[in-house]
């Protein structure tokens, strides 16, 4: 489970039938538990809807060899919410 500052919303992306593709220490040491769904995460519409703490942060990474991937972070517990870097058609958006 994820830090306190995105547990709720994570809890809100599963019960929504979201796919988890992907959880635990992503990248690097400072990844504590990072949980990919497989869905675009409309950050402005999660942000309407659900109050995030200060230390919750939106992360874009466009990669070219290590992946891509578009969530949220938090970065006082280094956790983190991540979906597709890029919205397309055939794929699920979650606004929240």
């Amino acid at each position: 489970m994820t830090c306190e500052h995105l547990r709720h919303l994570e809890q809100v992306i599963l019960a929504a039938g979201i796919r988890e593709t992907f959880r635990g220490q992503a990248w690097s040491d400072h990844c504590r538990e990072w949980v990919y769904f497989d869905c675009w995460l409309d950050l402005d519409a999660i942000r309407q809807r659900h109050a995030l703490a200060a230390c919750v942060f939106d992360h874009n990474h466009r990669g070219t060899h290590d992946g891509a991937e578009r969530g949220l972070v938090c970065r006082e517990c280094e956790d983190a919410l991540m979906g597709s870097y890029e919205q397309r058609a055939e794929q699920t958006i979650f606004a929240g």
